[in-house]
């Protein structure tokens, strides 16, 4: 008579040993997300199930989508908070806030505008990277125009292009008469065209 010996049994697959690898998981996996899907497609739930986690863990590591994007890109939260703060107030001279913001964020402090640079600058030779700076940047004036009218998707993207061409022209390109300009004049010359584009009385 043959006696069997009962094998150990296998370890748990996917069992994460601690937060830190289980937060690293899910930056991993939105990173593959967001660089196949762009980031209007993408979403928690999608991210959750790549990374084999429920999605209320994701919450709990980022509170929302944009700041798991930006931690993917390592954009930091300071910005997230200057753009979305600029909204913030009366209607009166919005443009202008939302101009100096962004200006700011780029052309300020390196640990702000450097990530953000990098990113830009990988956008201008990388479709994938492009669409995301772009979709991500659009999702922040349209985080600040809920309410404003049908068309306000399409008066974000035109705000959205404007600025990021500014701080193209300036940073990247380097268009003399536009490095040459003081943010105070910047400000004041394409504050009231921002202005027209997102706040609209129709």
């Amino acid at each position: 008579m043959s006696s069997h010996v009962e094998s150990p049994p296998k370890p748990r697959v996917g069992r994460r040993p601690g937060t830190a690898s289980t937060r690293q998981t899910v930056l991993d996996a939105a990173r593959a997300r967001f660089a196949s899907d762009g980031f209007a497609a993408t979403t928690i739930r999608r991210i959750a199930a790549d990374a084999e986690v429920d999605p209320s863990q994701v919450m709990q590591f980022f509170r929302s989508k944009d700041d798991l994007f930006a931690a993917v890109m390592s954009v930091p939260t300071s910005a997230l908070t200057r753009f979305d703060t600029a909204f913030e107030g009366p209607d009166e001279r919005l443009g202008e806030r939302v101009v100096l913001a962004y200006l700011q964020a780029w052309e300020g402090a390196a640990e702000e505008s450097e990530p953000l640079m990098a990113m830009l600058r990988g956008a201008i030779v990388n479709e994938r990277a492009s669409m995301q700076l772009r979709e991500f940047i659009q999702s922040r004036l349209l985080h600040g125009m809920r309410g404003r009218g049908d068309d306000a998707t399409l008066r974000a993207g035109l705000a959205a292009a404007m600025l990021i061409g500014i701080i193209t022209s300036r940073r990247i390109i380097g268009v003399p008469v536009l490095v040459s300009a003081d943010t105070d004049t910047l400000v004041s010359i394409v504050g009231p065209a921002i202005q027209q584009l997102l706040v609209t009385d129709r």
